[in-house]
């Protein structure tokens, strides 16, 4: 009888088993909670993240009070009829100022129609800044000279924006990055994922800094996604993404100087979200008494971004009343200067209207100048005549 040898399988000893892949999706995911360096009381926290220079976190404080009062100062312009319309950034201030000072005076910033604080923080005129919310004109600044975009209404059409320039940039050599502000209810636009998509591919270096502060006008983030939180949609286009507390200066300016070095490095876009909230109603329009309580709002308040800092820096030894003080009486004067300059009436040309529609004028928009022009001049006859 012949015995027919089979081959006995045996288990691949540990060292020739194959290795485990490893996740490409782990360098690019979030922390499972949002980044946090101060307690709402401003204490420190431990972390692994570099803190920002002392001086730079002094200029922060000093620049969200100022930022501030200029908010409340641009809210009691609105009631009296010296603006069209104001969303105010209240609470926001850390957000704001912490993407500003993170960024180069040559990096460009797109700003959305909640970003007014920001820009008076970049050194812009609050007077140039109001003067959309004014109905005055579409920007009051030049955008290539303050390297800032004009504050954008429409939701999220300025992600394709700051993908497309910092690609530009980027294309001739240059250094620079871009920062689209972006609130969390565009983030359910599709400009937002074509603006993200496109940076991928393309390795733009864009930041997309998305505010979530809660609420898109009265729609509340559990209406918007199902996602963890909405820096989990980096993931989807391989962009690398972290979380942050909003509230939280001091981590607000680290995370985004991370990911402002990410960019400017070569790397590729970064998405970062922070986790904030509007502390007024989305603007003087609106009544946020409709959809939120003030249970909600208190709780909150208790976080406010400024106190927080102002708490920590006492604590270092860095600040004292008399350092705060001097602050406050900056940001009042600051108010002052603006309430006055803003109660002078505006020159405005109507044939204005017609400049910078294109760079070139069609003759259709010359034909539409002239017959504005002719309307003009013959309503100063008549009025001469009389």
């Amino acid at each position: 009888m012949t015995t027919t040898s089979r081959a006995v399988r045996r288990a691949p000893s540990p060292s020739r088993r194959a290795a485990t892949p490893p996740d490409p999706a782990r360098e690019l995911l979030p922390s499972a909670e949002p980044v946090r360096m101060l307690d709402p009381s401003g204490t420190p926290l431990p972390t692994t993240l570099a803190e920002p220079a002392v001086d730079q976190l002094r200029e922060m404080y000093r620049r969200m009070v100022v930022g501030r009062r200029f908010d409340a100062q641009s809210t009691a312009l609105t009631k009296q009829g010296k603006l069209a319309v104001y969303p105010s950034s209240r609470g926001q201030e850390a957000c704001q100022v912490g993407a500003v000072l993170a960024l180069r005076d040559t990096d460009w910033v797109f700003p959305t129609y909640r970003e007014s604080t920001a820009l008076v923080s970049r050194g812009i005129d609050p007077v140039e800044v109001l003067t959309l919310l004014r109905g005055d004109w579409h920007c009051g600044y030049d955008p290539a000279v303050r390297h800032t975009a004009p504050q954008c209404t429409p939701l999220a059409t300025q992600c394709v924006h700051a993908a497309g320039l910092a690609y530009g940039e980027a294309y001739q050599g240059r250094d620079t990055v871009a920062l689209a502000f972006i609130g969390d209810g565009a983030t359910s636009e599709g400009d937002f994922h074509e603006g993200v998509n496109f940076a991928a591919v393309f390795k733009a270096p864009v930041v997309f800094f998305v505010q979530n502060n809660k609420y898109a006008i009265s729609v509340p983030l559990s209406r918007q996604t199902a996602a963890p939180s909405l820096a989990y949609k980096g993931v989807g286009y391989g962009v690398p993404a972290e979380q942050v507390d909003g509230n939280d200066p001091v981590a607000v300016l680290a995370v985004l100087t991370r990911a402002v070095a990410h960019a400017r490095a070569g790397k590729g876009p970064y998405l970062v979200e922070a986790h904030t909230y509007r502390m007024e109603p989305h603007t003087n329009a609106d009544d946020a008494t409709r959809y939120r309580d003030g249970a909600e709002v208190e709780v909150w308040r208790d976080r406010d971004p400024i106190v927080r800092l102002e708490a920590y820096l006492r604590a270092r030894g860095v600040l004292d009343d008399e350092a705060v003080a001097a602050v406050a009486a900056e940001a009042e004067a600051y108010a002052a200067d603006l309430r006055t300059r803003m109660h002078d009436k505006p020159t405005v040309d109507p044939l204005s209207l017609f400049d910078h529609v294109y760079a070139e004028p069609t003759p259709q928009l010359r034909e539409q100048r002239e017959q504005v022009r002719a309307e003009l001049a013959a309503d100063a006859d008549r009025q001469g005549e009389n």
